[in-house]
């Protein structure tokens, strides 16, 4: 297991870089991701390209910002944090006074020592985030009057592109699950180097294993615009092969465990969180499908409907040092990363082991002529003969036998002998 060197790394090279919906940052990011871990495959969508709804905007890149007071001193400076540039600000040279500035510098009140995450993807505009202490000794220090200098070195390309990571894991059965995470976040470690991070795990850890039963689909994208440009890309084939996945975000802080269910509540993805907890002895925080915020949102949109849940620690929005410069490898620690890779590598093993049986056959098949109605009118015959039929009705592809179980009140035992006739009789597929 490869959890305190992909923790290192996440620390040492990843942390660093300013990652966005687009750019340098991110390429830079999936070279280090596959230079680690091979065979990474890299998707290009055009700047302006039309996917579903929406349009992948102009790949954005910095070369350099920063604030100089009126004694030539840089007293905000993109180099020494990333954080410090508004996300997707358009390029500036100018003289401001101090009331000018201060219209475009973000802080937080409640958190003197921390600096915003701050973006604007879609609206034209430029600014600095800074810790509420620095805004206070601008606003004390320098009269009214004094000028700024603003230097925005930032690009626009109209021609560019947006990235994403791609990595199968091929198993025996066309049957996938799909695992994403976002890179689209500069330097904040949970949110969401730490889901880079367990997933590379996860990828060192199902690589050894020969013969997996299913193919394991790793992403990695910016949120949101990925999603919809991947999804757009690659729908078909998600929607025939997908049986379940988890979107990973937040998994590094070492608190609460917690999770949000897909659409209504029940799918594979949710059931094997459900029991991968269980198994782990881990009392989780259940949130609703009404309660999302990350691409859980695109994987269950209307028409999409791919039963993906997202795993958590503590669930974004709800730690303090969330979208701050607080959110750093303090609070992800390799005990955090490692909870979170645990529950992850347990309810995707759990997807893997279970099957999913696919009814071959349109409208009610004829039974008789394949052996599997009695000859005999008894009540226990009866009873089975009900079975099969109940049994092909869940027979979904979605549905594990253990579900199909619950749902037709059968014993285990009994499911899986009516699973195995129904295969010999190529009336479904697993």
């Amino acid at each position: 297991m490869k959890k305190n060197f992909f923790y290192n790394l996440g620390k040492k090279k990843l942390f660093p870089i300013c990652r966005s919906l687009t750019g340098r940052g991110n390429a830079k990011t999936l070279k280090i991701i596959k230079k680690n871990i091979g065979n990474l495959k890299i998707l290009k969508f055009s700047s302006g390209s039309k996917v579903f709804d929406w349009q992948v905007p102009n790949e954005w890149n910095v070369k350099d910002a920063c604030l100089i007071d009126k004694y030539n001193k840089k007293i905000i400076d993109f180099k020494r944090n990333n954080l410090h540039l508004v996300g997707y600000s358009m390029p500036l040279k100018k003289k401001l006074s101090k009331n000018q500035i201060l219209k475009h510098l973000h802080s937080l009140p409640n958190q003197p020592n921390a600096i915003p995450y701050v973006t604007s993807y879609y609206k034209k505009y430029w600014g600095f985030c800074v810790t509420e202490k620095q805004k206070k000794i601008i606003k004390k220090k320098y009269k009214k009057n004094d000028k700024f200098k603003v230097k925005i070195n930032t690009v626009f390309n109209k021609r560019g592109k947006m990235l994403v990571g791609e990595y199968l894991l091929k198993g025996k059965s066309s049957q996938e699950i799909l695992i994403s995470t976002y890179m689209c976040h500069p330097s904040l470690a949970n949110d969401n180097l730490s889901g880079i991070l367990v997933s590379l795990n996860l990828i060192s850890h199902f690589k050894k294993i020969k013969n997996l039963k299913k193919t394991i689909r790793f992403v990695f994208l910016p949120e949101t615009i990925g999603s919809i440009a991947y999804l757009d890309k690659n729908l078909r084939i998600l929607k025939k092969n997908t049986i379940g996945g988890f979107n990973l975000t937040c998994l590094g802080n070492d608190s609460q465990h917690s999770f949000i269910r897909s659409k209504y509540g029940s799918s594979p993805s949710d059931l094997a969180l459900t029991e991968a907890y269980k198994k782990l002895k881990i009392k989780a925080k259940k949130y609703s499908f009404l309660e999302r915020g990350s691409d859980e949102r695109q994987y269950n949109s209307p028409g999409i409907d791919l039963n993906i849940s997202s795993i958590f620690r503590t669930k974004y929005g709800k730690y303090p040092e969330y979208h701050t410069s607080l959110d750093n490898f303090k609070l992800v620690t390799l005990k955090g990363i490692t909870g979170g890779f645990n529950v992850a590598k347990e309810a995707i093993k759990i997807i893997l082991n279970n099957t999913y049986p696919k009814s071959n056959i349109l409208c009610e098949p004829h039974m008789g002529k394949r052996g599997l109605y009695p000859t005999l009118s008894t009540k226990s015959e009866k009873t089975m003969t009900k079975y099969f039929m109940d049994f092909l009705q869940y027979s979904d592809g979605k549905s594990s036998l253990s579900k199909i179980s619950e749902l037709i009140k059968a014993n285990l035992n009994v499911t899986k002998k009516i699973y195995r006739k129904l295969l010999k009789h190529n009336l479904i597929t697993d």
